[in-house]
């Protein structure tokens, strides 16, 4: 009876996570406008030597559940309809957004720097927008800009943590309710529930504020290294 009653709590969880996929997807896509596809899902009964393995054809996958496949990142949309019938279809799919254009772009960091760059800039007072979290690594979003505007803004700083990546034109992000081969993805920090599409920050605000936090380590180095 244990074991039927387990069953049947799982499956009413896995029935939820999915509905929260679904919700999340059309929620980006529909009310906030940001283009969203499906990506490559985990294998539920395939696991490799270095954990959980990615439903895309390669078998050396090193960011499995983490990345667009089938329908590729040129595929992305808001519209209702389509989004719906891919979560219908694939209700186990992470929610992949294409960041760019006039979608959100993200300032990446190691989940420890991310953890403590948030501090350093709450301590400034400086305001944020939604912060996405894995347990590998935390994303800033930010708002949208173009390659060359990040290529002279990177250009014209004297040192740049070289553990900040950008997501930017042609590039993607997961967001949550999605499951990665690296853990759950969720909000550190969630946008504020029912309002409408959410503010994001300069990405000039931002990285003028990393860097500031990293280069104002008592004692010389960088907080945000690693």
């Amino acid at each position: 009876m244990r074991e039927i009653l387990g069953r049947r709590r799982r499956l009413r969880f896995r029935r939820k996570e999915r509905t929260a996929r679904l919700d999340a997807a059309v929620t980006f896509a529909v009310e906030w406008n940001w283009p969203v596809l499906p990506g490559a899902s985990l294998r539920a009964t395939t696991r490799t030597a270095a954990g959980a393995a990615c439903s895309c054809p390669d078998p050396d996958c090193v960011v499995p559940g983490a990345h667009p496949y089938d329908p590729g990142l040129l595929a992305a949309t808001t519209d209702e309809r389509m989004v719906r019938w891919w979560w219908t279809r694939r209700p186990d799919a992470p929610v992949v957004l294409a960041t760019g254009g006039g979608a959100p772009c993200a300032v990446s960091l190691p989940a420890v720097a991310g953890a403590r760059a948030l501090a350093a800039l709450d301590v400034t007072g400086m305001r944020l927008g939604p912060v996405v979290a894995t347990p590998t690594r935390w994303s800033i979003l930010v708002a949208p800009y173009g390659l060359e505007r990040l290529g002279e803004l990177l250009y014209a700083k004297d040192d740049v943590p070289s553990s900040l990546r950008f997501h930017g034109e042609g590039g993607y992000l997961l967001l949550p309710p999605s499951v990665a081969g690296t853990g759950q993805v969720r909000w550190e920090r969630a946008p504020l529930a029912g309002s409408a599409r959410p503010w994001l920050p300069d990405v000039e605000a931002v990285v003028d504020a990393l860097v500031q936090a990293s280069t104002s380590t008592p004692g010389g180095g960088s907080r945000l290294a690693y």
